[in-house]
């Protein structure tokens, strides 16, 4: 049998796993680290607006779903890195492709902002 862990052992374990991750994008990707102490930033902002609970969803939402991405993006590259370091295009696309998700979660975060900050202030 594959896993025999069960219960709160296996919960335990995967918190640990997972701590494991955070610490080594914290310290393996710049852009992880960056992207976190923005949306740390930011987080206190939507904390201390005064903006419905709907909207501050959204946009502490939209800051960790970046960060969410930025892991994966992460990740995909560390695998791609792992299997070798000569080119290939298949690796390329896989990180590009990641690149574009990170891209495109920062493009979606901003519009929230933006939206949200204009029904604000407007």
């Amino acid at each position: 049998m594959a896993n025999q862990i069960t219960g709160m052992t296996r919960i335990i374990k995967a918190v640990g796993y997972s701590y494991k991750g955070l610490i080594a994008a914290w310290r393996n990707e710049a852009a992880f680290r960056q992207e976190l102490v923005v949306a740390v930033v930011a987080i206190v902002l939507a904390i201390w607006l005064d903006v419905g609970a709907i909207a501050r969803i959204l946009l502490i939402g939209s800051l960790v779903l970046v960060v969410i991405i930025e892991i994966i993006n992460s990740a995909i590259e560390a695998i791609v890195d792992r299997v070798g370091t000569e080119y290939h295009e298949l690796s390329g696309r896989s990180k590009d492709m990641a690149s574009a998700a990170v891209f495109l979660t920062i493009l979606l975060a901003l519009f929230v902002w933006i939206s949200v900050l204009w029904d604000h202030f407007a």
